[in-house]
């Protein structure tokens, strides 16, 4: 496995494929999953000439299943320090869900050269708790039934999530995917439980704000609009106001969970954001 070693000794796993002095375009998956997340992704990418890499979160799929860091500050600089050990230039980051705040945070900090464009693909950011500045923001009640699903019996809960509202099966008519279903279980389960727990609070609870309105390079912003678990007027509505090349592009009637679903038209609309 490839992997790199952080500062504070966790390892993180990563893929890297394609040649290496190709335009290269870096995945952040969400939570609770994985690099295998963007596998489509990843070959649609590679099979059009560029380098692409997907990383394992610390805490999740391959990474170390670390009982600290598991918030976005750390999870920034395990990035930097990836494309570092890399030595990323011009790179283009996508995140979808969490992975879009992970994008967020680490390109209001990422060495200057060492990123072009960045994707957020139903993000967390701005913020996501309901508080006096946020108050349209999901009662803080979700995010601890969220804790308290976990704590109570994690194998269930990440059923649960992947059969409903993840990917929109429990709408009328959804064409149910059950080997979907079956790798966001199992993506979920080879991560670690602390970690899973503690990132349900960077998730939920980080406020991007100030790191959307540092971004000085493009940034698409692609969301849902049958988003069922980051609701797209608390978060694409917000984040696209707060940057400075922001382009917003949403997608009626499509899930969470659009870059599983929907790939074909995930896909064509990063690839135009891209070569633009």
């Amino acid at each position: 496995m490839s992997t790199i070693t952080t500062s504070d000794g966790t390892e993180i796993f990563y893929k890297d494929w394609g040649l290496k002095d190709a335009t290269p375009i870096v995945f952040h998956h969400g939570w609770p999953l994985s690099a295998d997340d963007w596998d489509n992704q990843m070959l649609f990418f590679l099979h059009r000439g560029y380098r692409v890499i997907a990383h394992d979160r610390r805490g999740h799929g391959r990474s170390s299943q670390t009982d600290t860091g598991n918030e976005m500050d750390s999870y920034a600089a395990d990035v930097v320090a990836l494309a570092a050990a890399l030595d990323l230039k011009g790179a283009i980051h996508i995140g979808h869900s969490t992975g879009g705040g992970e994008v967020v945070r680490y390109a209001a900090r990422a060495e200057p050269g060492r990123i072009a464009k960045a994707v957020i693909i139903g993000a967390v950011p701005p913020v996501m708790v309901q508080k006096d500045s946020n108050p349209e923001g999901l009662p803080i009640a979700v995010f601890d039934g969220f804790r308290d699903a976990l704590l109570a019996n994690r194998a269930q809960f990440f059923r649960d999530i992947p059969t409903g509202p993840f990917f929109g099966f429990n709408r009328d008519g959804a064409a149910v995917s059950q080997g979907l279903i079956d790798n966001w279980w199992r993506q979920g389960m080879m991560g670690g439980a602390k970690a899973h727990y503690d990132c349900i609070k960077a998730f939920s609870e980080t406020d991007f704000t100030e790191d959307l309105k540092a971004l000085d390079i493009p940034v698409l912003v692609m969301h849902g609009e049958d988003d069922q678990i980051v609701p797209i007027h608390d978060s694409a509505l917000k984040a696209i106001a707060l940057l400075k090349h922001g382009t917003l592009k949403t997608y009626p009637g499509l899930p969470h969970g659009m870059c599983a679903t929907h790939p074909e038209v995930v896909n064509a609309d990063l690839l135009a954001f891209i070569e633009a």
